[in-house]
């Protein structure tokens, strides 16, 4: 187990009372483990704290917030080794669940303090870090007009009640994807491409399973040119990601899976990364396997001696 951490965390994250939050939070955590506790402000996002700890020979870096400030942090420890401890706060809370972690702080507590870990793969995004996924057309709509509002009353299910929504103004648009081994043009209405995926991103579905750590991404497109064609492509890509059964019953969704994607479109679209807007297409995105190192519950975990301590032995001996 850890002998400290570097905690980061945002008073304004969630629906929630922080300080009271932050109090469960070192109620679980002080007992076993030096928190060395850091707020993130206005001038002062995760992203640079997390800078800071890498800086400071932190041990482990804890993170309690949002999504936005969970990927700020991770995107600061991509290929660090350093293990990353997610204890979330927000609204949806993609990335816990779309990598399987608990997403309420006692669990999430519990979790870090039984010290095991997993390595997932990551992504670059036009040079920008990628965690969970970008969104093209669709996707990128979707998102913007899940308003605060919206989220405040509906919580999660804002991104699912927002896509459904967004699906009644579906636009095609004509794109071109190249793989390393494929050229593929076509007329879309949304493209995904997705290292990890909450089922709440129900246009990232299609692969039925996106896999963390297999070194590839999973592109999904949908070519639906109706409002009653696209609705329907919404219900059964929900119920592929509910389900966890592959979507092979359609010929309006496709999808493949490859380590680089370059997608160029015709008109420029949208582009949305790890739950914000980014810019427009082109988009090149290149996965970097196994990039970040996470805490995670046991079941998770592909080899039970993949700790903490057994990392650093690690090391250890690599540097001996």
């Amino acid at each position: 187990m850890i002998q400290s951490a570097y905690l980061i965390f945002n008073p304004v994250a969630g629906q929630g009372n922080s300080e009271r939050e932050l109090a469960m939070i070192r109620s679980a955590l002080e007992a076993e483990i030096e928190l060395s506790i850091h707020e993130t402000t206005e001038e002062v996002g995760a992203d640079q704290l997390a800078h800071r700890a890498i800086e400071a020979g932190a041990e482990a870096i804890l993170v309690s917030g949002g999504d936005g400030t969970i990927s700020a942090a991770a995107n600061a420890l991509i290929n660090s080794e350093i293990p990353l401890g997610i204890i979330s706060r927000g609204t949806a809370n993609a990335f816990a669940n779309a990598l399987g972690l608990p997403d309420n702080i006692p669990q999430a507590c519990q979790t870090i303090l039984q010290g095991k870990t997993k390595r997932i793969d990551v992504a670059t995004c036009n040079d920008r870090p990628m965690v969970l996924l970008a969104g093209i057309g669709f996707e990128a709509k979707a998102i913007e007009n899940a308003n605060r509002g919206m989220k405040n009353r509906l919580g999660r299910l804002a991104y699912v009640f927002s896509s459904f929504r967004e699906l009644r103004n579906l636009e095609t648009f004509k794109a071109t994807i190249e793989t390393p081994d494929k050229l593929i043009e076509l007329d879309a209405s949304a493209i995904t491409v997705a290292n990890a995926a909450p089922p709440t991103s129900i246009l990232a579905q299609g692969p039925a399973g996106v896999i963390a750590d297999d070194g590839e991404l999973d592109l999904t497109v949908a070519t639906a040119s109706s409002t009653t064609t696209a609705l329907s492509v919404g219900f059964r890509l929900l119920r592929s990601a509910i389900n966890n059964d592959a979507v092979t019953d359609r010929d309006d969704i496709g999808f493949l899976r490859s380590p680089q994607i370059t997608i160029t479109t015709e008109p420029e679209q949208k582009i949305v990364l790890d739950g914000e807007i980014i810019g427009t297409t082109p988009v090149k995105i290149t996965c970097i396997p196994l990039g970040l190192t996470l805490f995670v519950s046991e079941e998770l975990v592909d080899d039970p001696e993949d700790t903490v301590e057994q990392m650093a032995n690690a090391k250890v001996k690599q540097r001996d």
